[in-house]
């Protein structure tokens, strides 16, 4: 596919992601792999309903650097650490949902465990609900760069899929493509929604 193409499918999922509300007040940021050398990430500040495809920036992904001097994202640094440890990640997607803001707070464990849910099939690899989803949840810093350190160790360490959660802050996740990462963010949110729901009702 062309990257105009793949442009194009980004914008729609974010129009689609500002719809839900899962962006809201301009926060979240999401980008594209553009070649092996950049990507293209949203501008910061802009209503993620209503970007176009100008409102994307080329980063420089080994080093952050931006040659049009215009400003990405404060979360910069994590898309392009995402494009550094997976070479075949093609496109990151960032939301402020009330659902991962809430449990990433409510969990206290360094990760969310998802079991017995069919939608863990929405999850590539994932092939029946009695396997247990691990979603790795870091504390959220403003240091961006060493929140992506942080995040990097233990990456070396454990395996990330799919995406990370950031305590009171949000959800990362990313796929081969477009459509991959917008369908893993959809159903980590039905997993999320579920889980909250699941604990609000056994604690009654």
């Amino acid at each position: 596919m062309s990257l105009n193409r793949e442009l194009e499918q980004l914008v729609a999922a974010c129009h689609w992601i500002g719809g839900k509300g899962w962006a809201p007040a301009t926060g979240g940021n999401m980008s594209i792999r553009q070649g092996e050398d950049f990507c293209l990430l949203s501008e910061s500040g802009k209503d993620k309903g209503a970007l176009t495809c100008d409102d994307f920036i080329q980063v420089e992904i080994a080093t952050n650097r931006v040659p049009s001097g215009r400003k990405p994202s404060a979360e910069t640094g994590l898309h392009t650490l995402i494009y550094r440890l997976f070479p075949d990640a093609g496109a990151v997607l960032h939301t402020h949902t009330v659902n991962a803001t809430v449990l990433s707070r409510v969990e206290k464990s360094p990760a969310l465990l998802l079991q017995g849910y069919e939608m863990q099939k929405t999850l590539a690899g994932q092939s029946s609900h009695l396997d247990a989803v691990s979603v790795a949840i870091f504390d959220n810093d403003q240091d961006i760069e060493a929140l992506a350190a942080r995040i990097a160790r233990f990456a070396a360490q454990s395996p990330l899929r799919y995406g990370f959660l950031l305590r009171g802050h949000g959800l990362t996740c990313w796929g081969r493509d477009v459509n991959e990462a917008r369908r893993h963010l959809e159903g980590l949110e039905f997993l999320f929604q579920c889980e909250l729901q699941r604990r609000v009702l056994e604690a009654k």
